[in-house]
């Protein structure tokens, strides 16, 4: 069984480094490029097959030019799904987080959610019974309800069914989450996740009048797949580092991008995207979106909602900075071109 990346309890606090020095042959202990509160955000462990430092490393790899002349300041406004937001930057579909506080008053799942509301930007939310995400999407703004593969597929259809019944603007799913660490199909909060097949993921699409999200692509494969099974948007990740020696989200999403052009799917991309300078990159590669997690968790689960918002905003403005610098106008003329790789 392995619940790294949805139950948020485990590890200790670390300092940061950067990702692309934690590559090493020493037995030594590294430092994770993502450390959080003790015991509420898990690490990384920083050992070769961690996907999460050759990811970091590759994301501080990609460098910009400027291009400053007939520069203006940029427009953020971004639509998705029909729906206009405030920035391409959405609030990723963590999960559990109201079991992780000593402190039970607070809520930081509807904390979040309010945040995002307050700042006009979409929400994502992951694995929570349908009790407690009714009681989640009360705090209202849009939301995108992911849920697990489980190996029962009513299961699947039910939360999928409940959660366009009030009111998410799409759905979907997280295909990366199949295998466990023992080389079995999973198992989370004792219940069986199971196998995907193409005419399962066709069965989930057609069971909703939603745009359909397949969470957790890194491969063209994958990506014609999921558009030819019908799904109307995908997120290039690997759902922080679930895959050992898994190839940066980055550095397939040109590819899919290509492939996947006039096809009319929303691309997101996340991967622990912890600025707005990362978000940047994410869009000048290919994305229409990015998933915001990690790098607003901490001041989620310290300080709620106005931390979080706060932190939304210092993203926001990073992102601007760095298209002004470079010369994007608004989030429809990102340029691949602006970029360099060391």
């Amino acid at each position: 069984m392995n619940n790294k990346t949805d139950v948020n309890t485990v590890a200790s606090k670390v300092d940061a480094t950067s990702g692309s020095s934690l590559i090493n042959n020493h037995e030594e202990v590294v430092k994770s490029p993502w450390p959080g509160p003790k015991g509420m955000i898990p690490v990384t462990d920083g050992k070769a097959d961690d996907a999460n430092v050759h990811n970091r490393a590759y994301l501080d790899s990609i460098l910009v030019e400027m291009r400053l002349i007939d520069a203006v300041k940029p427009d953020l406004t971004t639509k998705i799904f029909g729906h206009q937001y405030a920035s391409p930057l959405t609030l990723a579909a963590v999960s559990h987080l109201n079991k992780v506080l000593d402190d039970k008053t607070r809520k930081p799942m509807q904390e979040k959610a309010r945040a995002a509301k307050n700042m006009h930007v979409l929400n994502w939310i992951g694995m929570e019974s349908n009790e407690e995400y009714t009681e989640i999407v009360k705090e209202g703004g849009d939301t995108i309800r992911i849920v697990k593969p489980f190996a029962d597929h009513d299961k699947i259809i039910g939360e999928l069914q409940l959660a366009e019944k009030l009111g998410a603007v799409a759905v979907g799913m997280d295909i990366d989450h199949v295998p466990g660490s023992d080389g079995n199909y999973d198992v989370v909060d004792s219940i069986p996740l199971g196998p995907i097949a193409f005419s399962d993921l066709e069965k989930y699409v057609h069971s909703v009048n939603v745009p359909f999200v397949a969470k957790g692509v890194l491969s063209v494969r994958d990506a014609v797949k999921a558009r030819d099974a019908g799904v109307q948007a995908i997120v290039v990740s690997h759902h922080h580092g679930r895959v050992p020696f898994g190839v940066p989200p980055l550095k397939v999403l040109p590819e899919i991008k290509k492939v996947l052009r006039g096809s009319g799917m929303t691309i997101f991309a996340d991967g622990s995207l912890m600025t707005g300078y990362d978000a940047y990159k994410a869009l000048a590669l290919g994305a229409d979106a990015v998933l915001i997690g990690r790098g607003i968790l901490s001041e989620l689960l310290k300080d709620g909602q106005k931390a979080t918002e706060d932190k939304i905003e210092k993203l926001n403005q990073q992102l601007s900075q760095m298209m002004l610098y470079t010369g994007i106008k608004n989030t429809k003329s990102f340029d691949p071109s602006v970029l360099h790789f060391e």
